[in-house]
């Protein structure tokens, strides 16, 4: 029996061997499946991280590209409605030497029956001019007894007149004109000192 026994023990140590290796084996195969759940845990973390803040830095760059592109869209519908409003600038510019040349005319004395006749002629014409030129916002800039405003004044005189306030315009050489809230030309005024 001894021998018996001998083997059944011998059987018994051979299987507790297997066994433990098996369990290392085991052991080990669980850590390295853990350690290797363990990184693709942490690489997918990363992975995650890094996706948001891609996600976080297109979002900003689309506001921005948003916020550009709002601006674009007021500064270009600000210049079209400047441009319409102002359209008539250059014209009006170049037809100002024309109104002057007409206001001239008009001061010559007729002292005949055709130079009436003809003085009545330009008169009308300057008149059609007048009213076209005012249509599209051509306005007088306002000179005699108003108070000299060097936006739309130009001094090229100053006078003494006690009968007047100091700074008040006494005469006007060349007159000023605006479209609408820009000055075209200033008058040329004579002020009181």
């Amino acid at each position: 029996m001894s021998q018996e026994k001998e083997q059944k023990e011998e059987k018994e140590q051979v299987t507790e061997e297997v066994v433990e290796e098996t369990a290392e084996q085991t052991t080990e195969e669980v850590e390295t499946v853990e350690a290797e759940a363990e990184a693709t845990e942490i690489a997918e973390v990363n992975e995650v991280e890094e996706l948001k803040k891609k996600l976080q830095d297109e979002e900003n760059r689309y506001l921005r590209l948003r916020a550009d592109f709002d601006n674009f869209k007021r500064r270009t519908q600000t210049e079209r409605e400047s441009a319409a409003k102002y359209r008539s600038q250059s014209l009006l510019t170049d037809l100002l030497p024309v109104l002057d040349n007409f206001e001239r005319a008009l001061q010559v004395e007729a002292t005949t029956e055709d130079g009436q006749s003809i003085k009545k002629g330009i008169e009308m014409v300057y008149r059609s001019l007048v009213e076209a030129t005012a249509k599209e916002g051509l306005e007088v800039i306002e000179t005699v007894d108003h108070p000299f405003d060097p936006s739309v004044h130009q001094a090229v005189m100053q006078e003494q007149d006690d009968s007047k306030e100091a700074g008040v315009v006494l005469q006007e050489l060349q007159r000023g004109y605006k479209l609408k809230d820009r000055v075209l030309r200033p008058a040329m005024v004579k002020v009181n000192e």
